[in-house]
């Protein structure tokens, strides 16, 4: 990123309009306090307590096997496999994760139980990639015990890379050691970025800043870590679809800087209780094809790293032909890694 691309990142450039302000201002229920304001969040989820209190802690809540693009023309069998566990501390304003959580901590020996069973699978058997997400941080002590590290390490040696999740604020003394444990087999880390705009990445509520983001960077490369950054396309109170992809596009051009071998571009989608409500008002609404693909193409162009375009909450029976075919297309994008005009 330019010193100028720097400089203007780091201003608090306000991302409301003048009327949205004013509408914010007026809200009473909308608290600017952090401590209010993750109350908020949760007190907008719609009640999922007994679908997260009926799922099992021995299984997996799902999995999927799919081929994950490595590079231009080049895709890998992957097996991601969702693990039960307890929710993120993090209550993050746009997250809708929480639903396939459990409602408490999961018992040592679960975790390496529940990737037992997905490794079962015989769609599975010649997977080269494995990705353990669990809505949350692999290195949260209270998610994933520290005492199944050396179980869940030793299935994962079959496989040439695990990609695992993670808070910037966790990535410490846990990750070493998981790594050490994984041995030969190449570890890759997955962090929020999100935006780097300074007053939407607050208003997130993911308690980390551009610093934190940097910091586990580094702490990775030293280690030879390979990182994985997931990007808003259009996150909360970015209302304007120019100025939307305008950020995007920045946010892209940090992650770079800051080592980012992966980045991941997320379409921001309600789901959540919280994001209905910011949409009710009109201070939140998904992006815009043009911009998803604005970003997408920024990102490619600069060939800097992989660029990936989350396609996974897409719906084809309800999407229009148009929409059809314009998934298509950012799905043979990441295939080969090149812009394709329409």
């Amino acid at each position: 990123m330019s010193t100028q691309a720097q400089t203007e990142t780091q201003e608090p450039i306000s991302i409301l309009t003048s009327e949205a302000t004013s509408l914010i201002d007026s809200l009473e229920e909308l608290p600017s306090v952090p401590r209010e304001w993750d109350a908020w969040i949760q007190r907008m989820r719609p009640d999922f307590s007994q679908h997260r209190g009926s799922l099992s802690l021995e299984t997996p809540s799902h999995q999927l096997v799919e081929f994950e693009p490595v590079g231009a023309g080049q895709s890998l069998k992957t097996l991601t496999v969702f693990l039960t566990n307890r929710e993120c501390p993090w209550h993050c304003l746009m997250c809708d994760l929480w639903k396939e959580t459990a409602p408490k901590s999961v018992p040592s020996g679960s975790i390496p139980r529940q990737l037992r069973h997905a490794l079962n699978d015989l769609a599975a058997a010649d997977a080269r990639h494995l990705k353990l997400y669990n809505a949350g941080s692999l290195f949260d002590a209270g998610a994933i015990p520290v005492s199944d590290y050396g179980a869940v390490a030793s299935q994962c040696r079959r496989f040439d890379r695990v990609i695992v999740e993670s808070h910037p604020r966790l990535i410490g003394k846990r990750t070493v050691l998981f790594q050490e444990l994984l041995g030969t087999v190449e570890l890759e880390v997955a962090m929020g970025l999100e935006t780097v705009h300074p007053d939407a990445l607050s208003r997130l509520n993911k308690g980390m800043n551009l610093d934190d983001f940097r910091k586990a960077t580094e702490q990775l490369r030293s280690r030879g870590v390979r990182i994985r950054a997931f990007i808003l396309v259009k996150p909360p109170f970015l209302t304007d679809e120019s100025e939307a992809l305008e950020w995007a596009c920045r946010t892209i051009d940090f992650a770079w800087a800051a080592g980012v071998d992966v980045v991941s571009l997320i379409p921001t989608r309600a789901g959540n209780g919280a994001m209905e409500e910011l949409a009710r008002r009109g201070l939140f609404a998904p992006p815009q094809w043009s911009t998803v693909e604005g970003a997408f193409r920024h990102g490619v162009e600069s060939r800097k790293g992989l660029v990936l375009m989350d396609l996974w909450n897409l719906d084809p029976d309800v999407a229009s032909d148009s929409e059809k075919f314009l998934v298509r297309r950012l799905s043979e994008m990441n295939k080969s890694q090149c812009w394709v005009a329409p």
